[in-house]
């Protein structure tokens, strides 16, 4: 699922659902409780259809160094609950606009172990920043645009 088609799900699901949270809304689409510690591994198809993510999603996650899925003597990925939650991770950063150079940079922390937790949460931090600033944009431009609607001689929300 690409990250466009996530964001229409998750308006979609919190529309219908008055009241709804968007990470209801996320814990439903992507229930990363269904991955168990000691499940068996998944293959590329049972993964994609798991996380709801395209084979080729997972494998330019692969490509790009956000995930690396061990092989099986045979040489097919095989996703284990591990590389199965890192990607439900990574889509809901993706969902909420992060970039794959941040998610890079991210994944690299978390792999150098808990004493980069400080860093990590800077990060954080940047991209609720970066997410409350554009908030506040789109709330100016629905504002003018309402704005504009009254001239016409309409209400908000006509």
């Amino acid at each position: 699922m690409a990250t466009e088609d996530l964001i229409a799900r998750l308006l979609d699901a919190t529309d219908d659902a008055a009241g709804a949270s968007v990470i209801d809304a996320l814990h439903e689409l992507l229930d990363d409780g269904r991955i168990e510690a000691d499940a068996l591994p998944k293959t590329i198809a049972e993964a994609a259809a798991l996380t709801r993510l395209s084979s080729y999603t997972l494998r330019y996650y692969e490509d790009v160094g956000l995930v690396r899925p061990p092989r099986n003597g045979s040489g097919h990925r095989v996703y284990d609950a591990a590389t199965l939650r890192r990607l439900v991770f990574i889509t809901r950063m993706r969902a909420s606009g992060m970039t794959i150079r941040d998610l890079k940079r991210y994944v690299v922390l978390v792999e150098q172990g808990p004493a980069t937790e400080p860093e990590r949460r800077a990060m954080m931090l940047a991209q609720r920043s970066r997410i409350q600033r554009q908030l506040r944009e789109l709330t100016l431009a629905l504002e003018a645009t309402e704005y504009k609607i009254r001239i016409y001689g309409g209400h908000p929300g006509d």
